[in-house]
């Protein structure tokens, strides 16, 4: 379970979940939330609804999410858990001749996701519901590109600094938008928009970060 699931000030969980068959229950209510939100969208979904489709008492939904919101913030968390888990353990860095070219890769990780992942195409990382969604003072994206731009910095050996996490945090942001577009012309993402999103991100990438400074140390 992710971190937001283990506690701290933001985690959306009322109460962790301490019993192996808890954990289940949780992560059933998750799984059927995303079930349904690609059912009904986000508006469309209820906590009635989602517990009675999840097998579960209203009541013990309420024990450990406080409302729908909290439900698809965890979820969100657990979308970018699994992104992050498919760069790490699905893409060869060490194939890749320069470090930019290997956001194609990453990008294909995000479509595949909105492609096979229940509710993803919906709520992506949280932006339909809350710009803020995933940590309290900073949106979405930039909480997205600053993983990703440990990762890069990590595989590449770059030095993670502030000007490394904004051109991130624009790649992010202007891929998002035009991979949209993408899935609005085509249920499996028009083939065109695609390449002219990879594009986009790689000449800009390329063009900003080409001999970027190595990590010290």
């Amino acid at each position: 379970m992710s971190e937001w699931a283990r506690g701290g000030d933001s985690a959306p969980l009322r109460k962790q979940p301490v019993q192996e068959r808890s954990t289940r229950r949780v992560e059933r209510i998750l799984d059927t939330c995303a079930e349904l939100v690609a059912e009904v969208g986000y508006d469309g979904l209820t906590t009635t609804v989602l517990a009675r489709r999840a097998g579960v008492a209203i009541g013990s939904l309420y024990q450990f999410f406080p409302d729908k919101r909290a439900v698809v913030r965890a979820l969100t968390q657990r979308f970018l858990d699994e992104f992050l888990l498919r760069l790490e353990s699905g893409v060869d860095f060490g194939a890749f001749a320069h470090w930019w070219d290997a956001v194609d890769a990453v990008m294909d990780q995000y479509i595949e996701m909105h492609r096979t992942v229940p509710g993803f195409g919906v709520l992506h990382f949280g932006d339909v519901v809350d710009q803020n969604l995933l940590a309290p003072g900073a949106d979405n994206d930039s909480v997205v590109a600053g993983k990703l731009a440990g990762l890069l910095a990590s595989r590449f050996d770059l030095a993670d600094d502030e000007r490394l996490r904004l051109v991130i945090h624009v790649a992010v942001t202007a891929s998002d938008s035009v991979l949209t577009l993408a899935f609005k012309r085509s249920p499996d993402g028009d083939p065109e928009v695609i390449a002219a999103a990879k594009d986009l991100v790689r000449g800009y990438l390329s063009g900003n970060l080409a001999g970027r400074p190595q990590a010290v140390g």
